[in-house]
């Protein structure tokens, strides 16, 4: 009597510390998670190795660069989940701010007007993108690579290789303006993650994205307008470039066709495949976006600290990229046969 009363208790207490396993085990084989904690261990070891790396002036400067980042990362994000890719987000970003420089400067158009306008091209270019991949069922991957030359040509032809100075003071209120001693960019990207988190996490026109980068055809047959969704999404990313653009026009004080957006493209894509995101789609989440773009920063960030030749920056993004990559299919194996 005694045995089976003891023995009952003991039944009953198994599935529950089978449970705690469970939720440890699926917390560990979350992606968000190792990239969190390679931020944490980064940023003590650079902060224990320079003590200038946690200054209040290096913080606030990478507080600046993962703003401008970490607004392209999102956008390159959302349009991943869809299945496709945007590789014109640097040089759309670098267009923005000589479109925005050349209407305030020589078309004279006030700094608000022009941030307008250059939205609004930016706006129209993320639709054609969209309307591309969806209508003329053109591959994203050619689609974008042509905005992505022909960004940079208008750069070049607006320019003819020269900066433009004389930008209105307002780009220079909202890209160097500090709130609290916190970068107003810094506080407009938090702001946008958590509008992008809960448009994703919490709206069924979010869940619907991930419907049709998951399964396109199981999405089509659920009556989901995968087109809409699509459209909308290669749209955003375009506009968070140009959002990009006015933080970046802000910091610098001058319309700058001399690098400004080359190769960002890269990173977005590196911070997106840190973060979880799946290059085939359907799969990624706002913080682990977040995390990657901030390791990312981190990294680009601790080299300069450390005074690693500048050189040696793309090689370390490469090798990251191509180990981020090499996970993710490792993972989409490894649920593959799980199910």
């Amino acid at each position: 009597m005694n045995t089976r009363t003891a023995a009952a208790p003991a039944k009953e207490a198994a599935p529950e510390g089978n449970g705690r396993g469970s939720v440890v085990r699926r917390l560990l084989e979350t992606p968000e998670v190792g990239v969190v904690a390679a931020c944490v261990v980064v940023f003590v070891a650079l902060a224990l190795d320079k003590s200038s790396f946690a200054g209040a002036v290096n913080l606030q400067g990478m507080g600046f660069d993962l703003a401008q980042y970490g607004l392209i990362a999102i956008g390159e994000s959302l349009v991943i989940l869809t299945g496709g890719i945007d590789l014109s987000v640097g040089a759309l970003l670098g267009t923005s701010v000589i479109l925005m420089s050349w209407f305030n400067v020589r078309a004279g158009m006030p700094p608000v007007l022009a941030i307008l306008l250059t939205l609004v091209i930016a706006g129209l270019v993320g639709m054609v993108h969209g309307l591309a991949v969806t209508r003329l069922k053109m591959a994203p991957f050619v689609v974008t690579l042509v905005t992505y030359t022909v960004a940079q040509g208008v750069t070049l032809a607006i320019t003819s290789g020269t900066s433009i100075t004389g930008i209105g003071g307002t780009f220079g209120d909202l890209g160097q303006t500090y709130v609290a001693q916190i970068p107003l960019p810094l506080i407009l990207f938090v702001v946008v993650a958590v509008i992008a988190w809960f448009f994703l996490e919490r709206t069924y026109a979010g869940r619907q994205v991930y419907a049709v980068g998951g399964n396109p055809e199981a999405a089509r047959l659920a009556g989901i307008r995968g087109d809409r969704r699509i459209v909308s999404m290669y749209v955003t990313s375009s506009l968070l470039s140009a959002f990009a653009g006015i933080m970046v026009l802000g910091r610098m004080g001058v319309g700058s066709a001399s690098g400004v957006g080359v190769g960002w493209e890269l990173s977005a894509i590196a911070a997106a495949v840190i973060g979880g995101v799946s290059l085939v789609g359907g799969q990624g989440r706002i913080l682990g976006i977040v995390a990657g773009t901030v390791l990312l920063e981190l990294i680009n960030n601790g080299l300069t600290t450390l005074q690693i030749n500048s050189n040696y920056t793309n090689i370390v993004l490469g090798c990251v990229l191509g180990l981020a990559i090499t996970a993710d299919r490792l993972r989409a194996r490894s649920v593959a046969r799980r199910s």
